[in-house]
């Protein structure tokens, strides 16, 4: 009995010994960091958003123009001659990186400032399509076209004139 009972001793002063010795020791490593810069990413307008000349007649209606500069109308819009273009910004930034574009999910207003008469740009479109794998392209630059569609009234809520307004587009890096 006095035997197991040594035993036990040494056994419980050598766990609490151990115990001890390895809440004091230390143990380091040296660990290793990286960073990768890249090209920002930039964007100009090369050509501002333009549905054109038209007239509204009786009853108005709608002007899309698409990215790829097709234009057509609704309702009782007559399309006149002159120049039209979709809007298109130029991007570079770092080769084959993905990017996101946000193009305006609000109506954005035209307003003639003679008067004060305003018309609704809606429904905006892209090409290259918005979706999550836009690159950059291999040589570091990509265009983008981008048109919507216009919300015309009559000839009383639009009256002849200039209509004009800004908008926002957001890009940057996936």
């Amino acid at each position: 009995m006095k035997k197991r009972l040594l035993i036990t001793s040494v056994l419980t002063l050598t766990a609490l010994l151990l115990s001890v010795l390895s809440a004091n020791a230390q143990v380091s490593i040296t660990a290793h960091a990286s960073a990768e810069v890249i090209q920002s990413l930039s964007a100009t307008e090369g050509s501002a958003l333009n549905f054109g000349r038209f007239s509204p007649e009786s009853t108005g209606g709608e002007i899309r123009l698409s990215p790829d500069g097709v234009r057509s109308s609704t309702g009782s819009v007559s399309l006149s001659g002159g120049l039209y273009n979709p809007a298109s910004f130029y991007l570079s930034g770092q080769p084959d990186f993905s990017i996101a574009v946000n193009l305006p999910t609000a109506p954005v207003l035209l307003t003639n400032t003679a008067n004060g008469k305003t018309m609704t740009v809606i429904n905006w479109e892209s090409i290259p399509a918005i979706s999550s794998s836009i690159k950059i392209l291999s040589s570091g630059v990509l265009t983008l076209n981008v048109g919507a569609t216009l919300r015309v009234g009559n000839m009383i809520d639009n009256p002849v004139g200039m209509y004009s307004g800004t908008y926002i587009v957001t890009f940057s890096y996936n």
